[in-house]
């Protein structure tokens, strides 16, 4: 490689790192931002989730694209374990049935793809993790009403200003809403809450870990 090709190269390169660097600056703030004004809401939503639990309630969870993943990961760690060894606990993410997605939005419309889930499978006393990072998605607001109408309670995860979502909650209802406006750092904090509540479930139901004081 010639001198020239090689200096290019390099200027390319710590480019491309100053960019990766600063992604990691960015999502570090962002969540040192949401420790200082979301926590004691993160507290009492894994607590209502618990005392749901303890009721021998379940949750239902959705989301859209990286969010409909993020629905899936807080079922799954509920249905198998988070860290160390627990009973299953009942969570459905109703981003996972394909065939039940596709035919409600082919029959009827996709901003009905979870309402209908949860007018079928949602009981009273029963949660809705509702996941959006702009809470301006149509089926996401589908979802809670649908949901109220089942007399459960919706806990949402929002970021920017919580958009068309916070017209429909009750006061019943937590909103944890990340102080970030870029999706990508709204994403990351969400899967950041969803550890924190899953590790207060494991904490407040089996005793797993040490209490902080």
């Amino acid at each position: 490689m010639d001198q020239k090709r090689f200096l290019g190269r390099k200027l390319i390169m710590n480019n491309l790192v100053d960019r990766i660097r600063s992604h990691f600056t960015d999502s570090i703030q962002t969540k040192i931002n949401a420790a200082d004004s979301i926590v004691n809401i993160i507290a009492e939503a894994s607590e209502e989730i618990v005392q749901s639990l303890l009721e021998g309630h379940k949750i239902l969870t959705c989301g859209n694209g990286g969010s409909a993943c993020d629905a899936l990961h807080f079922s799954s760690e509920m249905l198998n374990r988070f860290k160390q060894e627990r009973p299953a606990l009942p969570a459905i993410a109703l981003t996972a049935d394909v065939a039940t997605i596709t035919s409600i939005a082919n029959d009827y419309h996709y901003s009905d793809v979870f309402a209908k889930q949860v007018r079928a499978l949602g009981q009273p006393g029963d949660i809705l993790l509702a996941i959006s990072t702009s809470g301006n998605s149509a089926n996401i607001v589908n979802a809670i009403k649908a949901a109220h109408d089942k007399q459960m309670i919706v806990i949402a995860l929002s970021g920017n200003d919580g958009g068309k979502v916070v017209d429909y909650l009750q006061e019943k209802d937590i909103e944890i809403r990340v102080p970030a406006y870029e999706t990508a750092r709204i994403q990351e904090t969400h899967l950041l809450i969803i550890h924190c509540i899953c590790d207060i479930i494991d904490f407040r139901l089996f005793g797993h870990g040490d209490a902080t004081t």
